[in-house]
Formats: structure tokens, sequence, C-alpha cells
């Protein structure tokens, strides 16, 4: 996850291609589903996220949060976050969730952002998507629900 100045992403292919959605500023959050993940890690992770304070204050502190900010949020299905090098130069893929379990995750990641009232763009899961992003700080995290 970063906090973003702005960000957008472009379908590349599909019924979606060439669109754009734009974001920020806010949180690009690229959101990996692991074979372990369910509904409840979704729940945590957004709440978590939503609540981290990662924004400045008027003294420059870390002490708001994207809710605080009424940040912009773009998500981005990123299966490759999973991706294990530690056999070899290819990489391994075998922790990340298989896609019928992967796209209802993602999708209620996307809804719980949703109902926090921020704005939420999304890409479009298992598209080929160009992703880009303005980073602010810059600031970026890696939340992991095993964590918490």
């Amino acid at each position: 996850m970063s906090r973003v100045l702005s960000a957008s992403v472009t379908m590349r292919d599909g019924a979606a291609a060439g669109r754009t959605r734009a974001t920020g500023p806010g949180l690009l959050v690229l959101l990996g589903v692991g074979t372990d993940d369910d509904e409840a890690r979704a729940a945590k992770l957004v709440e978590k996220i939503l609540a981290l304070r990662i924004f400045p204050n008027a003294e420059g502190k870390f002490d708001r949060s994207a809710l605080d900010v009424r940040a912009e949020i773009l998500l981005i299905s990123q299966f490759t976050l999973y991706g294990s090098l530690k056999g070899g130069r290819r990489p391994d893929f075998t922790a990340a969730a298989r896609p019928e379990i992967a796209r209802p995750l993602y999708e209620r990641v996307a809804s719980l952002f949703a109902a926090s009232g921020l704005t939420i763009k999304t890409g479009e899961f298992g598209a080929s998507m160009a992703v880009e992003s303005v980073n602010d700080g810059p600031v970026t995290l890696w939340v992991d629900s095993d964590l918490f």
C-alpha cells in the first residue's frame, strides 16, 4: 500500500481495454490474496488500512487516517505479491489463492472500502493493466493480515 498524490490504472485487454480509472490523493492498494485468506481476514485488513495514521497533520507528523483526510483509494488485484523466489529464477505462485477464491475476496475488500464512504476505484480482476502512481513521501507499507 502506498500513499499517493495520484494513481491510475488503464486496462490493456478484454472488454474494458483502454479504459482508465484515476484517483488521488489517497492510497494505492495492491492486494494479494493468499491460500489462507478469508472474509474475516479481509475485513481486518480493510479496517487496518482505513485506520492507519499515515497522513500528516498540520505539523507534518503522521497523525491522520485515510478516513480523516477522506482519501481516495485505487485497489488493484496483485497475485504476484505471493511469488516465492526460494527455488530458482522463476517465481512460484502456489501461495496465491486460486482465482475462484481470490476474486470474491478481492470484490469483498472493494465493497468494504466502499462501505467506508470513501471514493474507491478498482482495476479489473485478472486483466492485464498498466498501473501508474505518484507516490507521496514516499510512504509505502506492507500490510499483512497474518500480522494482526
